[in-house]
């Protein structure tokens, strides 16, 4: 008998290798030789501090310049991390209270790892990379390369208890054919930045790390099993057979729709104009998420109109084509993205406080600076544009939102991340013209629960059945307004939740530009009652893993 761990799929693709177990760190004899650093006092105690953090920030920049989209935003909101002014508040604090700057630097980082841990939500995602950059700043100090992930030698597995970004974004997919990680949830950083790249992935499979060492393994990222030592030639001829489908589905070219030619409109999500411009080599028909904050996580004052028209230009111009469209989500800031300008400090509850559109309440002007911007940028450009809020939650939010919106020749939407928005749909759409669900989110109010909590991870999975209810609410409400309904979240880039995205009535999915090709071969490869069948059976189940087993029995 083959023992078989499960954790959560994140990225499908099945992969068989040896295990390489992630454990680098620094040296505890580097550590001890440093001592207290002999520092004269505590400016130059924090001098070499401010030093160190500027190193490990240029790094995380000089890798996001090297990315693009998800990869290089996640890189870029790492070193805004690392010159967090908070946190190095707390390391001056410590400091002047007269502790050795080592110590000084991990109390400070244990302060913020607790309190970010009991936001919860988006915010206790950033512990894993709170802790990357305390060892990274660690290493700097005591005069050794810094840690990451131990280069394999042939195609390996990589299994770690968690994953930092820099570290997830330097893999080479020709060594590390799949990942493995005992935490983390489909949304983390890791699952975002392996989809990416393209290497099946499972998070959150506990006790993965005591139960691979110094096996072999093979690794199923469309059901997140994990067989320990399995049969060498079954598990080549898998592995082989896995490869050639996905070789196909990467040849395909468009356009999207169902075999029995229902259109579905396949997008990409895109952060800055690099992101844009590498969009536009895939079949997509635009973009179907700007994520503009993304374009300011580092400033501390706001950009003028001119300035952010002159950015949200060069990511429409790519798309000034007849038949295609962007869609820009207005500041989603807050939460897991502060803005210095924008976001309100110290809140208790960040993902569940003043964030995305609800800044707007207390700044009007925050957002009608922003949509004279967008306007000003699609006249230019001549791309059709819509435009987005995020985190609406009533009926009058959406009506604001789109009377200022419509002002300026807008097309305005609302994404659909709270139940309320999904449960008030129909009312929604009397007000905007059309939706976008961002399953990130919906997932996790709905299910209350904790995105980084490795134990609640089966809760915070797109295939949940109360969410699938949730997206059909608002797919139906489309239907009968005889409006789009669309999803931008992570579970537009999984093949098979796709299908049963268009089963429920979704009219377009927008993903990472990576994913759009096996998503867009998938889909065209089932009819549209196919699709309808695989979405009645998820909703019929009781469970993630049951939602998934039911809707690729249909498609069998």
């Amino acid at each position: 008998m083959v023992t078989t761990i499960h954790g959560t799929p994140v990225v499908p693709g099945l992969a068989h290798g040896p295990v390489l177990v992630a454990a680098a760190d620094v040296s505890a004899g580097a550590v001890a030789a440093y001592g207290d650093g002999g520092h004269a006092d505590a400016a130059a105690a924090l001098a070499a501090y401010d030093e160190a953090v500027a190193q490990v920030a240029d790094g995380f920049r000089a890798k996001a310049a090297a990315s693009s989209g998800a990869t290089a935003e996640v890189l870029t909101a790492s070193a805004g991390l690392a010159t967090d002014r908070g946190l190095r508040g707390a390391v001056r604090k410590n400091l002047n209270a007269g502790q050795p700057l080592l110590p000084a630097l991990e109390a400070a980082v244990d302060q913020f790892v607790t309190i970010f841990a009991g936001m919860g939500g988006l915010m206790a995602e950033r512990v894993t990379d709170l802790r990357d950059i305390h060892t990274r700043v660690l290493a700097r100090l005591v005069g050794e390369p810094e840690p990451g992930v131990p280069v394999p030698t042939s195609p390996s597995v990589l299994v770690a208890a968690d994953l930092a970004p820099a570290d997830t974004a330097g893999l080479d997919p020709s060594f590390v054919v799949a990942i493995v990680t005992e935490r983390g949830g489909p949304t983390s950083h890791t699952a975002i930045i392996a989809r990416q790249l393209g290497i099946p992935c499972v998070v959150g499979a506990a006790g993965a790390i005591a139960a691979l060492d110094g096996h072999t393994a093979l690794v199923d990222g469309r059901t997140g099993a994990i067989e320990v030592d399995p049969d060498e030639d079954q598990a080549g001829k898998r592995v082989k057979e896995d490869l050639a489908e996905r070789a196909v589905l990467a040849t395909w070219s468009g356009p999207g729709q169902t075999a029995d030619g229902r259109p579905v409109k396949l997008l990409a999500n895109v952060a800055d104009a690099a992101s844009a411009s590498a969009a536009t080599s895939e079949p997509v028909s635009g973009i179907g998420l700007f994520r503009t904050e993304l374009c300011f996580l580092d400033r501390d004052t706001e950009p003028d109109v001119d300035e952010q028209a002159a950015i949200y230009t060069s990511v429409l111009e790519p798309f000034a084509s007849e038949g295609k469209h962007v869609v820009v989500r207005t500041l989603d800031a807050g939460s897991d993205k502060p803005i210095a300008f924008a976001t309100h400090p110290d809140e208790e509850n960040p993902a569940l406080g003043v964030r995305g559109l609800r800044l707007s309440f207390a700044d009007p002007g925050l957002l009608h600076r922003q949509l004279d911007a967008i306007a000003i940028a699609a006249e230019r450009s001549g791309t059709e544009c819509w435009v987005m809020a995020p985190m609406v939650a009533t009926v009058a939010e959406a009506r604001g939102f789109g009377e200022a919106a419509r002002e300026r020749g807008l097309k305005p939407g609302v994404m659909v991340e709270v139940p309320s928005a999904a449960l008030l749909a129909h009312k929604i759409l009397e007000e905007v013209d059309f939706l976008s669900i961002g399953t990130n989110d919906l997932t996790q109010y709905t299910m209350a629960a904790d995105r980084m909590a490795t134990d609640l991870a089966h809760l915070t999975d797109p295939w949940q059945p109360a969410v699938l209810q949730l997206v059909a609410i608002a797919a139906e409400a489309g239907r009968q307004a005889g409006k789009p309904v669309g999803v931008c979240g992570e579970a537009a880039a999984d093949p098979l939740l796709a299908c049963v995205l268009v089963g429920l009535g979704i009219t377009s999915l927008s993903m990472a530009a990576a994913a759009v090709r096996p998503v867009g071969a998938r889909v065209a490869d089932v009819t549209l009652g196919r699709c309808e069948e695989m979405a009645e059976a998820a909703l019929a189940a009781v469970d993630p893993a049951t939602a998934r087993e039911a809707a690729l029995a249909v498609l069998r």
